[in-house]
């Protein structure tokens, strides 16, 4: 049998365009931004303050994947079809690992459609830096 199926028919093989997803992921918020290759034109943006109510639900990993689907949309109607994803802590003095919303941010990224190309983590940190905020007894409360 010769014919091939009608799914094999469909299947043409579509040109990738490239941008770059930079997830922000604090103890606070999560933020989601894709742009072009070059970084320099923003293509889409959103953040979990965008998608919930409550100040105490924006770290979530729920509000990470609703905005993440959401910057995934824009962008996919803008023409990006492909990305490379940049994961950044707050690092330099601050927490050097991730918020609870970045992997949840990959995921829905890869959910929404988009070609993964690259995982990089772009979290700044210090050489020998400034003094840690507190003081040398730490924060009094």
């Amino acid at each position: 049998m010769t014919t091939s199926s009608p799914q094999a028919q469909r299947q043409q093989p579509k040109t990738l365009n490239w941008g770059v997803a930079w997830i922000y992921a604090s103890f606070n918020n999560t933020i989601i931004l894709i742009t072009d290759p070059t970084g320099a034109e923003t293509v889409a943006r959103a953040s979990g303050g965008m998608v919930v109510k409550a100040d105490r639900e924006k770290p979530s990993p729920y509000a990470a994947m609703i905005a993440a689907s959401r910057a995934a949309r824009t962008a996919m109607d803008r023409g990006i079809n492909a990305v490379h994803i940049r994961v950044r802590a707050p690092g330099g003095s601050g927490p050097k690992i991730p918020g609870p919303g970045a992997q949840a941010a990959i995921r829905a990224l890869a959910r929404a459609g988009m070609v993964i190309g690259s995982i990089e983590d772009v979290t700044p940190i210090p050489h020998d830096h400034v003094r840690k905020p507190g003081g040398r007894r730490g924060r009094r409360v």
